[in-house]
């Protein structure tokens, strides 16, 4: 396109305002228009449920840029604006009260939405935007005002419920955590990493239930009464939900855009329609490594994927190839995930789970697929990097009690041709 036209960005999140970014410092002079439902600025949406939420941060440190840096880059900004409709025929983007924005290129970056549990917990709260954490902020302080001990209960045991969980106990709230499959962080650590973190938050006093089904549930004088499948029964001040999210594509459908389970995207983030793309969370992008196609919901991805497109829209062609990579904090140990270790079929473990630090691999067919460490970061970083690079890494390399994943990173494709020989 040309560098002097105007380029569309919905959604305000870090793939939207880092995609934004990337075309004025690559050089585009033509109109960037930012736009969002969400009223805030660009803020670092991680820390909601971690900083945010205890309070060690305030919002100023959680912006993504200084206030006045949307204006001194002319990127014009608009915050609290829904996008209705796409025409892309027309090439317009139509907002809410009727004004309507052309554009030379459109990039969808709308994210996802929380889970809701509304058909048995309508006004359980979730965490995903800034005036989330303020209001569960207001909710425990004036619970704690009376003398009593907040009473707090997490439904998911994944990523934003344990950070949420152990965010709130170290606040010094009475929490449980709810988990219909039998372990927590199933869909992102395997089995031997569940488990220690199941140890570590009930060492910590949180109380853990894997396995649990919900039947009903009901307010009474001013708290919520949860009751399982089985009969068991939790009272809370606080629900939250955190069951995970779905993929905004509302305005990729009814502009008849190829969705399945996000936005269909090729390896450029090129939509099925000309002139629009997709990036982040809302992307479903093609998998070089495990075949086949994934949508990621990691923050960092959602980052390094909004700069790649912005790239291709100012006229490269790389394909986007990066390995996922994001990280959780709870009670704090700050765990490293990246590639897709839940896809592993074995795990390799260097060190203690519990204790740390730690080092895992994951294989699935003796190919290293993902990489999860406390106190590693070195070791994580060569370890995505051997995963995208794919070299072939024997079980009996990788098990071995002197292994240099650095040095293995440094010099794949020798290491890979010496192993073979």
């Amino acid at each position: 396109m040309s560098r002097r036209g105007r380029v569309v960005i919905v959604g305000t999140g870090v793939g939207g305002a880092t995609a934004a970014e990337t075309l004025r410092k690559g050089g585009f002079a033509g109109s960037i228009v930012l736009v969002g439902d969400d009223p805030a600025a660009p803020y670092r949406r991680p820390m909601v449920s971690k900083e945010l939420l205890s309070g060690a941060v305030g919002v100023e440190k959680a912006r993504l840029k200084p206030e006045m840096f949307w204006a001194d880059t002319t990127i014009e900004l608009r915050t609290g604006v829904t996008a209705r409709a796409v025409d892309t025929a027309s090439a317009v983007v139509e907002l809410d009260g009727g004004a309507e924005l052309a554009y030379d290129a459109l990039i969808l970056a709308t994210g996802g939405r929380p889970r809701r549990l509304d058909s048995l917990l309508p006004d359980a709260d979730t965490l995903r935007h800034l005036h989330d954490a303020a209001r569960l902020r207001q909710i425990l302080d004036r619970v704690g005002a009376t003398g009593a001990v907040p009473r707090v209960l997490v439904v998911g045991g994944g990523l934003v419920g344990l950070e949420a969980a152990a965010t709130v106990r170290t606040l010094g709230a009475d929490v449980v955590v709810l988990e219909t499959a039998d372990r927590v962080l199933g869909r992102v650590v395997p089995a031997e990493v569940s488990a220690s973190y199941e140890r570590l938050h009930r060492d910590r006093g949180v109380s853990m239930h894997t396995g649990t089904r919900l039947a009903s549930a009901h307010e009474e004088n001013g708290r919520t009464h949860v009751i399982a499948e089985d009969g068991r029964e939790w009272v809370a001040d606080v629900v939250i939900a955190a069951v995970g999210m779905t993929p905004a594509t509302e305005l990729a459908v009814g502009a008849g855009l190829t969705v399945d389970d996000g936005i269909v995207v090729d390896e450029f983030g090129v939509t099925s329609a000309a002139g629009v793309y997709a990036v982040g969370d809302v992307a479903r992008v093609p998998n070089r490594i495990l075949g086949g196609t994934d949508r990621i919901e990691h923050w960092n991805h959602a980052q390094a994927h909004g700069a790649a497109v912005a790239r291709t829209v100012l006229g490269a062609r790389v394909p986007y190839e990066e390995v996922p990579w994001c990280w959780t904090n709870q009670f704090g140990r700050n765990l490293q995930i990246a590639g897709w270790p839940a896809h592993g079929t074995e795990s390799i473990v260097y060190g203690d789970i519990d204790a740390g630090p730690f080092l895992a691999l994951t294989l699935s067919e003796d190919r290293l697929v993902g990489v999860l460490g406390v106190g590693r970061p070195r070791d994580v970083r060569a370890a995505q990097t051997l995963i995208k690079n794919g070299p072939y890494l024997p079980r009996a390399v990788l098990a071995a009690d002197d292994i240099d994943l650095v040095e293995l990173a440094s010099a794949p494709q020798y290491f890979a041709a010496a192993v073979r020989e």
